[in-house]
């Protein structure tokens, strides 16, 4: 008969086991959000000229976000949430508000700023994405996809 784990190795076993969960969900996640970065650049090149780069920005970052929230419910968060997809997605748009704000205010700062970004406003999209990940991370995983 096998000795039953100390209580402190079967916690420190149990905190592994739920840090690697973790990372395994944030990789997942940064994997689709570089999805998300190809649909936001996309949608901004596509609308820049029409509505400038300020507008753009934020109906990009709206393209982007229903991609990368799809994407995680289907793969990063699959089978979390007995929430349907219609309730799903402005409960999404809402949590990942204040990733938004340092997405945004990244981006336009960078755009308005920076002769290079706004020649090249792939680069303050990508700036934003970076300010922006770790909040849209820890909001999604603890509000959205339980």
């Amino acid at each position: 008969m096998a000795a039953e784990p100390a209580p402190r190795t079967a916690r420190r076993t149990a905190r592994q086991t739920a840090g690697m969960a973790v990372l395994q969900d944030f990789i997942r996640f940064g994997l689709v959000g570089a999805v998300g970065f190809v649909a936001n650049v996309a949608a901004l090149y596509a609308v820049r000229w029409l509505v400038g780069l300020y507008a753009g920005g934020v109906l990009a970052w709206l393209v982007a976000a229903t991609v990368t929230w799809a994407l995680n419910r289907a793969w990063t968060f699959s089978g979390r949430s007995s929430l349907p997809a219609h309730r799903q997605w402005p409960l999404f748009l809402a949590a990942n508000a204040a990733g938004f704000v340092l997405y945004y205010g990244t981006y336009a700062g960078l755009v308005s700023y920076s002769p290079l970004c706004a020649h090249w406003p792939v680069l303050g999209v990508f700036g934003g994405m970076l300010a922006g990940i770790a909040a849209n991370f820890t909001l999604s995983r603890a509000l959205v996809f339980r």
